[in-house]
C-alpha cells in the first residue's frame, strides 16, 4: 500500500527542490550529532515549526529505522493505529515501512491495530519525514497514530510494546514523538504552560507529563505520543533528556498575542 503525501503544498512545499532549499535554511549541517533513543519534534507548517524540527534532527545521528508516534487530529477507530506494510511518499522520495519491526511491536500489545486509514490524511507524522530524508535518504519506518482517547495505562502498554519490538530487531531505531505545545494563547502563557510539560520530559517522567497536561489543561496536542515515547525510552535505558530548541509561532509572525509553542528535545 502506498501512502501519498497529504499535506505537501500546504504544510511544506510540494516541489522537491523548493522543499530541500527550505529545509536547508532550518537545519545545521555543522551541529554536533549524538546518538539518541528518542526525540520530540513539532508538526506545524514548516514556516512556523520547521526551525525547531530542524534543530532536533540536526542534533542526532539518524539510524536506519524509525518509529514515529503522533496524535491523530481527527477521530480514528483504533486506540493505536499502526501501518505495517507498504511505503510512504513525500516530494523527497519513497520510504518503505519496517514491516518486521511493525510486526514485533504489534505482537507486544493487544490494543495496537493495523489501520492504514488512520494515516491517510493525518499530518503529524508526515511532516517529520522530509527532515529525516534530507539527512538520510534511505531508511525504514513504523508509523503509529495515537487516539486522543488513550489513557495513561494504554500509553504504558504502547511504550512497552515499542521498546520490546526495538529490542527484538537488534538494530538502531530512533523513536520520534510528534507534538506541538500550547495552542492560541499569549507568548507568556505559552512559555509558562509549555515549560511545565517540558520539565517532565527533561525529568523522564511519563506519568508526570500525562498528569500535568491533564491537570493544568495544557493544549499540548501530542502529549500522549510523547508519554508513550518516554515510557519506551526509559525501558530502553534512557538516562537523560535535553531541550534542543524552544520557539513559538510568534517568533516567525511577530504576533505574540496568540501563539503556538514548539519544543524540540533529545532523549539519550
Amino acid at each position: 500500500m502506498k501512502r501519498k503525501a497529504a499535506v505537501a503544498g500546504y504544510f511544506y512545499p510540494s516541489d522537491p527542490d523548493a522543499l530541500r532549499r527550505m529545509i536547508s535554511t532550518m537545519v545545521d549541517s555543522k551541529a554536533k550529532k549524538g546518538k539518541a533513543i528518542a526525540v520530540v519534534s513539532p508538526h506545524a507548517g514548516f514556516v512556523y515549526s520547521g526551525p525547531v524540527a530542524g534543530a532536533v534532527f540536526s542534533s542526532v545521528i539518524l539510524p536506519g529505522n524509525f518509529v514515529f508516534l503522533g496524535p491523530s487530529h481527527r477521530p480514528i477507530r483504533s486506540t493505536f493505529a499502526l501501518m505495517k506494510d507498504g511505503e510512504w511518499v513525500t516530494p523527497l522520495g519513497t520510504v518503505p515501512l519496517a514491516s518486521s519491526l511493525g510486526e514485533k511491536i504489534l505482537g507486544g500489545s493487544k490494543i495496537i491495530e493495523i489501520d492504514p486509514s488512520a494515516h491517510a490524511e493525518e499530518h503529524s507524522l508526515e511532516v517529520q519525514v522530509p527532515f529525516v530524508q534530507y539527512f538520510r535518504p534511505q531508511f525504514a519506518m513504523v508509523p503509529i497514530s495515537v487516539s486522543h482517547l488513550a489513557t495513561y495505562e494504554d500509553l504504558v502498554n504502547l511504550g512497552e510494546a515499542v521498546a520490546a519490538g526495538i529490542r527484538e530487531i537488534h538494530e538502531d531505531v530512533l523513536i520520534v514523538a510528534s507534538t506541538d505545545m500550547s495552542h492560541y494563547v499569549s507568548r507568556e502563557e505559552a512559555r509558562e504552560m509549555d515549560f511545565l510539560a517540558i520539565e517532565k520530559v527533561l525529568s523522564l517522567d511519563p506519568r508526570g507529563l500525562y498528569e500535568v497536561v491533564r491537570d493544568r489543561d495544557i493544549s499540548m496536542c501530542g502529549f500522549q505520543p510523547t508519554t508513550a515515547a518516554l515510557v519506551a525510552a526509559k525501558a530502553l535505558g534512557a538516562k537523560k533528556a535535553e531541550l534542543i530548541k524552544y520557539a513559538t509561532s510568534g517568533d516567525r509572525t511577530g504576533d505574540y498575542r496568540e501563539v503556538v509553542g514548539y519544543a524540540g528535545l533529545r532523549i539519550t
